[in-house]
């Protein structure tokens, strides 16, 4: 079991695999429904293969491109694919060229759009907490303000897929622990590199960040994320352990290394501006999991829809799209990364219901849902090839730019 005590109600009846296609010619990118030959898995690298199949889905056919990736082979991990900056994104195969991973898929949902606050920048910024390298990146956005399908009963923005120090994967939970001291006292501190800070708190922005906007994080509410942008707003710069500058309403542009940029709405600018040039100010943040011993050398945000081979109770079974998962099995030790095909003649995709029957029915143990849409993307350096290229046809007709992804790396 992971770190949810369920009890769960009679799972659907596992899905039928069709027809299983497998090689990676037979994923030719040319805007076809893709076609496949032999059946069964392609070797990417040692401990990596990857296969194609056909999935009888109530909406109709979907077409399934699956990774698995087996942790305990030597030389072969999962890193978190971003583009080096919390708030921006880029298309899933230029993460990992850039980074040099072998193949990937696209991760959390983010802050696509801000229809709701004109003349706000969407930041691009992901949802969930993020782990990188072993270094936390951002915590988790209000329930209320995150973007995507809604959330199954009994889970959170806060809930990661991961990776220990140990090598081994599991479903958790990331809470932020953190406080600012000043001279006036000692305050929570509601969020680190978020693109949503909950209601009368102070959040932390850092290098990480990147050179975003910081005004969408004073936007919404804990519950509402259209409602009106905070009026009642402050921002203190901190660096080398004291106040260096202040502003009346959130700024943008690249921190610095060494320096924190602290935003507060409603009480929490109330209490930032109490602070002057010179107040001597400690920011102290980092992520706690809710039931692993092991730190977390890698995480990423969405939702678990399978736990302990059991899907959630409360997972939808009647909005059918393109969707991407991650599957856990061999406690912790073997991965299914999961992408739906795009093309027309499969775009309607899978219910969430269905995702949890499909991961099961691979092996999986626990199962996580990520991004879906014109988001879901699998791409994979092919042998022979030097270059990573999209194995699946995105619905969109072209990558879109995420802020995150699952890289799969290998030595060999």
């Amino acid at each position: 079991m992971t770190h949810r005590q369920r009890r769960f109600g009679a799972g659907r009846s596992v899905l039928t695999f069709l027809a299983a296609l497998g090689t990676l010619a037979g994923a030719a990118l040319v805007g076809a429904a893709p076609a496949g030959a032999a059946p069964g898995w392609t070797r990417l690298a040692t401990g990596v293969r990857y296969e194609q199949f056909d999935i009888s889905a109530a909406a109709g056919p979907a077409h399934a491109h699956v990774i698995r990736v087996d942790l305990s082979e030597p030389g072969v991990r999962v890193e978190l694919l971003y583009p080096g900056a919390v708030a921006a994104r880029a298309p899933v195969s230029r993460l990992a060229t850039a980074q040099g991973a072998l193949a990937g898929v696209n991760g959390d949902f983010f802050n696509i759009s801000e229809t709701q606050h004109p003349g706000v920048e969407a930041t691009g910024a992901s949802v969930g907490p993020a782990i990188a390298q072993g270094r936390a990146l951002k915590a988790a956005v209000p329930d209320g303000q995150r973007f995507g399908p809604a959330l199954p009963p009994g889970t959170s923005t806060r809930d990661v897929f991961g990776v220990g120090t140990d090598g081994r994967a599991r479903l958790d939970g990331l809470a932020l622990d953190g406080s600012v001291r000043t001279p006036e006292g000692q305050l929570p501190l509601g969020g680190l590199n978020q693109y949503a800070l909950p209601v009368g708190s102070v959040g932390a922005f850092t290098s990480d960040w990147g050179g975003a906007s910081r005004v969408r994080a004073t936007c919404g509410t804990d519950r509402d994320r259209a409602a009106p942008c905070s009026t009642d707003t402050y921002e203190v710069t901190v660096r080398g352990g004291q106040v260096v500058a202040a502003a009346d309403s959130p700024g943008s542009g690249p921190i610095a290394a060494g320096t924190t940029v602290l935003v507060g709405r409603e009480a929490g600018a109330q209490h930032l501006r109490k602070l002057s040039v010179g107040s001597a100010v400690t920011v102290r943040h980092r992520l706690v999991a809710v039931s692993a011993q092991t730190a977390y050398r890698f995480a990423l945000g969405g939702y678990p829809v399978l736990d302990g081979g059991r899907p959630l109770p409360g997972l939808d079974d009647t909005t059918s799209a393109v969707r991407t998962a991650v599957g856990i099995a061999d406690s912790g030790r073997r991965l299914y990364l999961l992408a739906l095909d795009g093309a027309a003649g499969y775009r309607s995709g899978l219910t969430i219901a269905e995702v949890a029957d499909t991961m099961r029915t691979l092996g999986s143990v626990d199962a996580f849902s990520l991004d879906g849409g014109g988001s879901t993307t699998m791409a994979a350096r092919k042998p022979g090839s030097s270059a990573v290229a999209a194995l699946n046809h995105p619905s969109g007709g072209a990558e879109r730019p995420v802020p995150n992804g699952i890289g799969v790396f290998s030595t060999t």
